[in-house]
């Protein structure tokens, strides 16, 4: 018989802060693979500009739940 265990606590306590990290770090990899450009050839570079594309719409959607996270605290969000 499988044993029957508590689900941890929703912590959202720090998710503003790992949130706005990711995005930084996404930013970073954005600036790196701008900088490989020069020494891509053109199937490498619509691959990267692709990707690159993809990694701006997620930091685009991380910003909007880094406001939803920030809201939701201010409301006075608490683990219970």
């Amino acid at each position: 018989m499988p044993k029957h265990t508590k689900p941890n606590p929703d912590d959202r306590s720090d998710n503003v802060e790992k949130l706005q990290s990711m995005v930084q770090n996404t930013i970073e990899n954005i600036e790196e693979a701008q900088d490989s450009l020069q020494f891509a050839n053109p199937e490498e570079r619509e691959r990267i500009e692709a990707k690159n594309h993809r990694r701006e719409e997620s930091i685009n959607a991380m910003r909007n739940e880094i406001k939803d996270e920030a809201q939701a605290r201010e409301n006075g969000f608490r683990n219970d």
